[in-house]
Formats: C-alpha cells, sequence, structure tokens
C-alpha cells in the first residue's frame, strides 16, 4: 500500500470538484442572479476575483477537510460515515462561505439568498462526494479481495486465539488482515494457534516485532487467565502506530474509549488512542507550522548572535545533533545549539549536571535561558516535534527508564515537544530517576492534551526565559 498515493488521489478529487463547483456557481450567480437583479442578460466573463477563488477556495475546503481528520485513515473508511461527513463538512463550508463571500451580494430578494446558499450546497456536496465514493468503494474492493491489506499480530494463543483466526480467515470478503504471527504471552510446549501461524515472539520483544514486521494492526485474543497480562501488553502497545482492536469480553478489563469494529461477522472492539478530538489535533500542528515560522524570522537576529557565541566559546561546531527517540517510537535527529566542549561524552552517554565542567559558559548563559533550544522549531517544521510535548529522550535513557516505569512508553503517543509540562515544572533531568520523576508531569499532560493547555506552557516557557530560570 502507498498511503501517500492513496492520500494524494482524495486529495486532487478534492480540489478539483471544490474548483469546478465555485465555477458553476460563479457562472449560475452571473447568468440568474445578477440577471434577474438587472434584467438583462449578463454573461459570465472570467475576472481577476473569479481566478482568485479559483485557487483560494479549494484551499480553503482542504484545509477545512484536514482538520475534520478525512484524510487521517486513508484506508479504513465506511462509505456511510463518509457520507454523513460530507455533508456535514460541505454544511459547515457552505457556511463560512456564504457569510464571507455571498452576503454582501447585490439581490432582489431574500430569496436569491436562499438560492445561492442551496445552490452552492448541492453542487459542492455532489460534484464532492460521487468522486470519492468511487476511490472509498474501489478501495474496500481491493480489501475485500485481499489485494491489500494490513500488516496483523495476534497477541494470545490459544482457544479464543484460534476461533478468532479462523472466523476471519473463512470470510468471503476479507476485513483487509495478513496476518504474519502470533506473539504468546505465557511460555507453553504447545500453542494452538501454531498450527497456522508462527509464533514470532513474545511480550518483552513485543515493541520490536511490531517495527520489524511493520505491524499495523494489534488483535488481543486473551484467554481468561491471561488477563493479568492485559497491563504489560497496553504499556508495549500504546506508543507504537498501530490500530488496537480485542474481542468484546475483554474490552470491560481495558480503559480508553471505543468503538465497534464489524468485521462481517466477527465483531471486534478497535481501541481508540486519540488523545484529542481530531480537529483540535490538526489545528495544533497548523499551529506548530506557522509559529515556528514566525519565530525563525523574528528570531533571525539572536540566531545570528547564538552562532557568534558558540563559535567563541570554544572549537567545534556551531550546532549539535543527537538521536531522539519521537512519536511511536521513530527515531530522528534533533538539533541544537552546542552547549558544551568536543568530545563531551567520548566515555559514553552522560547527561548534564549542576556544575557541570562540561558545559562552555556560554553554553550555561544558553541552558538559563533555554535558547540553545532554538534550532528544534526546524524539527517542528518537518515535523519530528512540536512545540509542547515530553521532551525526546536517547534511546540509552529509555531503555534504563522502562525498567522502573514501564509506563514510559505512553509518552511515544504523542510527538515530543521542545518545551513540555515536566520541563517547566522540574527542568532538565540529571539522572534516570529524575526523569522519573519528571514523568508524571508528562503523563499528566498527555491525558489532559488541549491547545489551551498547550498556550498555558508556552507562556510559563517564556516567563522561564525571561527570569533567566532554566535548570
Amino acid at each position: 500500500m502507498n498511503k501517500k498515493l492513496q492520500i494524494f488521489r482524495y486529495l486532487l478529487s478534492d480540489f478539483i470538484a471544490a474548483a469546478t463547483a465555485w465555477t458553476l456557481f460563479f457562472v449560475y450567480r452571473k447568468k440568474y442572479i445578477e440577471s434577474v437583479k438587472f434584467d438583462i442578460s449578463v454573461q459570465f466573463e472570467p475576472t481577476a476575483t473569479f481566478y482568485k477563488g479559483l485557487i483560494l477556495i479549494p484551499i480553503f475546503w482542504i484545509i477545512l477537510y484536514y482538520l475534520s481528520g478525512y484524510y487521517k485513515d486513508i484506508y479504513r473508511k465506511s462509505r456511510l460515515k463518509e457520507l454523513w461527513k460530507t455533508i456535514a463538512t460541505t454544511l459547515i463550508g457552505v457556511i463560512i462561505i456564504f457569510f464571507l463571500l455571498i452576503l454582501d451580494d447585490e439581490i432582489i430578494s431574500y430569496k436569491s439568498y436562499y438560492l445561492s446558499f442551496f445552490s452552492l450546497f448541492i453542487l459542492h456536496f455532489v460534484i464532492t462526494y460521487f468522486p470519492r465514493l468511487i476511490l472509498t468503494t474501489r478501495t474496500n474492493h481491493k480489501i475485500q479481495s485481499k489485494k491489500i491489506g494490513f500488516e496483523t499480530l495476534i497477541i494470545g494463543s490459544n482457544k479464543k486465539a484460534l476461533t478468532l483466526y479462523e472466523t476471519l480467515s473463512k470470510q468471503k470478503k476479507s476485513a483487509g488482515n495478513i496476518f504474519v504471527g502470533f506473539v504468546s504471552v505465557q511460555d507453553k510446549q504447545q500453542y494452538l494457534l501454531k498450527k497456522h501461524l508462527e509464533l514470532i515472539g513474545n511480550l518483552h520483544n513485543l515493541q520490536n516485532i511490531i517495527l520489524k514486521y511493520n505491524i499495523q494492526e494489534v488483535i488481543i485474543a486473551l484467554e481468561d487467565s491471561e488477563h493479568d497480562r492485559i497491563g504489560v501488553i497496553m504499556n508495549k502497545i500504546e506508543g507504537s502506530n498501530v490500530n488496537i482492536k480485542v474481542i468484546p469480553g475483554m474490552y470491560d478489563l481495558l480503559m480508553g474509549t471505543a468503538r465497534m469494529s464489524s468485521l462481517f461477522g466477527e465483531p471486534l472492539i478497535q481501541l481508540s488512542q486519540d488523545l484529542m478530538p481530531v480537529w483540535e489535533e490538526k489545528t495544533k500542528r497548523i499551529f506548530d507550522i506557522v509559529v515556528s515560522i514566525i519565530a525563525i524570522i523574528l528570531l533571525t537576529p539572536l540566531y545570528i548572535f547564538l552562532i557568534i557565541g558558540v563559535k567563541m566559546s570554544s572549537k567545534g561546531p556551531i550546532f549539535y545533533a543527537q538521536e531522539r527517540i519521537g512519536k511511536f517510537g521513530k527515531p530522528f535527529m534533533i538539533y541544537k545549539f552546542r552547549s558544551m566542549f568536543m568530545g563531551s561524552e567520548k566515555s559514553g552517554p552522560a547527561l548534564s549536571k549542576k556544575n557541570d565542567s562540561r558545559i562552555t559558559k556560554f553554553g550555561l548563559f544558553m541552558r538559563k535561558s533555554r535558547f540553545d533550544e532554538l534550532p528544534q522549531f526546524w524539527n517542528v517544521l518537518v515535523g519530528d516535534m512540536s512545540l509542547v510535548g515530553p521532551r525526546p529522550e536517547r534511546q540509552f535513557f529509555i531503555d534504563q527508564i522502562v525498567i522502573k516505569a514501564p509506563q514510559y512508553i505512553h509518552l511515544h503517543k504523542v510527538r515530543p515537544g521542545i518545551t513540555s509540562w515536566g520541563q517547566v515544572k522540574f527542568g532538565y533531568a540529571e539522572n534516570v530517576d529524575e526523569m522519573i520523576e519528571r514523568l508524571k508531569y508528562d503523563i499528566v499532560y498527555i491525558e489532559n492534551m488541549s491547545l489551551y493547555i498547550d498556550i498555558k506552557i508556552l507562556i510559563y516557557t517564556v516567563k522561564i526565559i525571561l527570569k533567566l530560570e532554566g535548570k
């Protein structure tokens, strides 16, 4: 499956549909609304206003669809839900366009307003929905005929897992599950599921299995005697980019929101890993991008000052790049202004401490003001980070943290941030125990994520910068 290509198909379809609907509506306004108003036959002639709308109106619709989450789960679409979602989004979009662009039209009576509103609504909905319906129907047929599918891992190995596998495998219309194997939760001599699938590991290496086999969907099918392992399983999975489904009898043992997923006769419950409403999640990303662009432009003089300061403070490069672990456990390179002398970690990874001799004098100033983090606006722009989110750590330290605090993996459900609630309340950690102490603030943050909380944390961060109180 090529997810980017599939998203492009929907984007192109929606853009063309929006441009076509606006063109037809523009013609309708000229030939009918204005002709009746002025009692003459007004011919359609493309103007600068028309061409401007031909670009800006489709972009407006694409942004609206993006905020609604339409392009999020591109291969798992229900045609009925798509119908209602298209109706709802079209209604919202037309209302916005109506009050911004149409309400000042010259008319004979208010009947013209009603005609304009419903004409635009019907044109846009029809021209948008039917290409979507074709794309979604073709995709669903490919899934049902097993031409495309989702790499699936079963957690469980005995009666319930076997029944689930046999039921899904015998369906005439596939649900898209391509089973790559199963994971056992208890070591046994024999597993009932082994006659159908390969045993590819256990709970201890679950995260590595998900990455190695590119798992997209995990189905939990435990026996009653294995329910005590659910907490361990959820701690392992929830930091990964996978859909999680469970057999109905287990849902009362699990926390979180869920929705029924009827797989052609085998009902499963899909657990939601969404921490924010879709519109708020997308708005957060747009906010990150806009603020980062503005910050990079406005802070250019400060960047120049810091570049000179780092260069004069000691020998070595201006910027410091280091691998960190981001959303869904994906590694990325984080960038900072170098605040330490070269070779400070020649003996291996080590956290900075109070009165650390490895830190230059200018580096100490940057750390107190958090200016060393400014290059991370680039990390935000490219999507590795967010303005606000748990601070990313190195795998070396994560391996030590999860031994004492397995819940740390939950932080991988979100993009790491330039600043965080843990950073504001606790500051830089000097050892693994302090990392675990800071963890409780980050857990509270991801369980209460909102744009309001993000803005509040940013304000507190600015206060720390102005007072040079960074730890």
